[in-house]
């Protein structure tokens, strides 16, 4: 079992009573339960919480992530990983916020938060998302602070001008509803600085995703000087300073030649996340497990990958009911195997590295209901529920 928050590496029992965590011991007695999963030699953790994801989906063919055809729905797309929780990464804004809670939240067993576009419009793309006049952090905030159950933050992306305006605004609503931002960064040429945008823009706490990105068009600068091949001074500092880098992996956001140097030199993400749509789970990104295993090939250890994709999550969207398997908190659990062999991980260029162990999903468990078991691991398989019997047979029994 590995719990960060609690400090638990070792080898543990867990029992599971009306969608809650009600013991965690060494030693546990299997008779009193009515479904025993065996999960020796696997790996027991909170359920995997993906913070930049797009599950928006809807049917507006040029719509992009906003209730549109490149957003997926979730639960086809979760449970299968280990993830429990995922948070919607701005396909929404402030003015389409409750087609998407109405649509995708309201019928997800996957817990489906948001990251709240500063745009009014949401991720719909092209001149929408340019639009500075659509980007109210009033309204943001105010949506978000009606809706403090599912909104966690806010999201700025895609923006292609000079301009600072769409960071301060969404800061300004992150002030105004005591929320992070998450900052998609850099479409303009030249880029703007980012280590202006780590040390005057962001406040601690806020979110750089796309952190191991490069790009050939110089859009946004890289964390990683590519002359030395080290991380620049001032994103350490960043970093210590409370500044949130989130992988964010994407179709075309992750380059090995940040990622490698980064996290040989010690320079961890603080969380891991996919950027899921249909052009990048289809693509290098594959899934949350994938980019986990580059992470542990790269040179991570397991509980350090563990962490930045459950505990570390939990704390930066502010839900630290998450994350963890605290006695007395919902039972979100994923139970991983690690497949030895040799498997090819690249990134978007073709560039390859290989790894001997990858992460494979057992199991999910989603408050207490499996909702995922590769191989059927829990005994029983089903649990079946005992037939009603009459109501004069009830009363009968009864006295």
């Amino acid at each position: 079992m590995i719990d960060p928050k609690n400090n638990i590496n070792g080898l543990m029992d867990v029992a599971i009573s009306d969608g809650k965590i009600v013991q965690v011991a060494k030693n546990i007695d299997a008779r009193q339960a009515v479904q025993v999963v065996n999960a020796k030699g696997m790996y027991v953790t909170p359920g995997l919480i993906d913070i930049h994801g797009h599950v928006f989906f809807g049917t507006e063919s040029n719509h992009y992530l906003s209730n549109g055809l490149s957003a997926v729905s979730p639960d086809g797309f979760t449970f299968r990983v280990g993830v429990t929780t995922i948070v919607d990464c701005g396909g929404a804004g402030w003015k389409n916020f409750a087609t998407f809670k109405n649509n995708i939240i309201d019928h997800s067993q996957t817990r489906v938060l948001s990251f709240l576009n500063v745009v009014g419009e949401g991720m719909i793309g092209g001149v929408y998302e340019q639009d500075t006049d659509d980007m109210n952090a009033k309204m943001a905030a105010m949506v978000a602070k009606q809706n403090k159950e599912y909104v966690v933050g806010f999201k700025v992306a895609h923006f292609e001008g000079p301009e600072w305006t769409p960071v301060d605004r969404a800061v300004e609503a992150g002030k105004l509803a005591d929320m992070p931002v998450i900052i998609d960064f850099g479409s303009s040429n030249p880029p703007l600085s980012i280590e202006e945008l780590f040390m005057k823009r962001l406040r601690p706490g806020d979110i750089y995703t796309h952190a191991f990105a490069q790009f050939e068009s110089n859009a946004r600068e890289p964390i990683v000087d590519e002359a030395s091949k080290k991380v620049k001074p001032f994103v350490w500092e960043a970093q210590k300073r409370g500044i949130i880098f989130d992988v964010g992996y994407g179709g075309t956001s992750f380059n090995f030649s940040q990622a490698i140097p980064a996290v040989k030199s010690g320079f961890y993400p603080n969380t891991i996340s996919t950027d899921l749509h249909t052009g990048s789970m289809n693509g290098s990104m594959k899934d949350m497990l994938t980019i986990m295993s580059k992470f542990l090939v790269m040179g991570m250890d397991e509980a350090s990958v563990i962490k930045a994709s459950t505990w570390n999550p939990a704390q930066v969207i502010k839900r630290e009911e998450l994350g963890h398997l605290s006695v007395g908190t919902v039972a979100d659990v994923t139970i991983l195997n690690i497949r030895e062999g040799t498997f090819g991980f690249f990134d978007k260029t073709g560039y390859k590295i290989e790894g001997k162990k990858k992460f494979e999903c057992e199991m999910t468990i989603r408050s207490g209901k499996v909702v995922y078991d590769l191989n059927g691991i829990a005994d029983p398989v089903v649990v079946k529920t005992a037939p009603q019997k009459a109501a004069s047979t009830q009363k009968s029994s009864s006295r």
